[in-house]
């Protein structure tokens, strides 16, 4: 399984130190960005992701929380991002998908916990990665819903070609179900970040 490190749950002020510090144990390093429209509260933006990527060769992938996706996907794409994923429930999904694509990233498609998979037919053929939310978007900490696993399960029907990735809910008790239901990767925060053995943390993910 894919370890995509959530920097938000990283060390905020010590960034640079901590991706140093997990370079070993992760595949790549997840950059939640909000507007405090599209979600509540303010993270991060393009001026740091350009600082942060002279600290590791691992790829970022850069999760758009916001309104004004096509504009960010390209500040994120000419800071250094190496997946950008933006949401189905944005008016500018597919002119940003579009963008992505153009400027050389791999291009993601993601899914608010409430949002049918419906909403995937149109927009998906221009994503190669699907990111669906297993907890409200924007929050930290809360337990993995019910209706997750049937949604990666139906995802990987619908979509057995593309890249999925479980965001929200990466527990010790929740990874291996999340797994069975068809995800690639898992976005651990707490679970890696706060492990007194990441190593050990990362070793078992990757085993699954």
């Amino acid at each position: 399984m894919w370890v995509d490190a959530s920097l938000w749950s990283a060390d905020l002020g010590a960034l640079r130190a901590e991706i140093e510090r997990f370079e070993p144990w992760v595949d790549s390093f997840h950059v939640d960005v909000s507007d405090d429209h599209f979600v509540g509260g303010l993270l991060f933006f393009p001026e740091l992701l350009a600082q942060l990527k002279r600290a590791t060769k691992r790829p970022f992938h850069v999760h758009l929380m916001t309104q004004h996706s096509e504009r960010l996907a390209l500040e994120f794409a000419e800071a250094g991002a190496d997946w950008i994923t933006v949401h189905a429930e944005c008016a500018e999904a597919a002119l940003a998908l579009a963008r992505i694509r153009m400027a050389g990233r791999r291009a993601g498609l993601a899914l608010q916990l409430e949002t049918p998979l419906k909403y995937t037919r149109e927009l998906a053929p221009f994503a190669d990665v699907l990111l669906l939310l297993g907890t409200p978007a924007g929050v930290k900490g809360r337990s993995l819903d019910d209706s997750a696993e049937g949604r990666l399960r139906e995802a990987k029907a619908l979509w057995p070609k593309h890249f999925v990735v479980a965001d929200g809910g990466i527990r010790r008790e929740t990874v291996p179900r999340l797994r069975a239901a068809g995800a690639d990767a898992v976005v651990p925060g707490s679970l890696l970040f706060g492990a007194k053995q990441p190593g050990e943390v990362s070793g078992w993910l990757k085993t699954l």
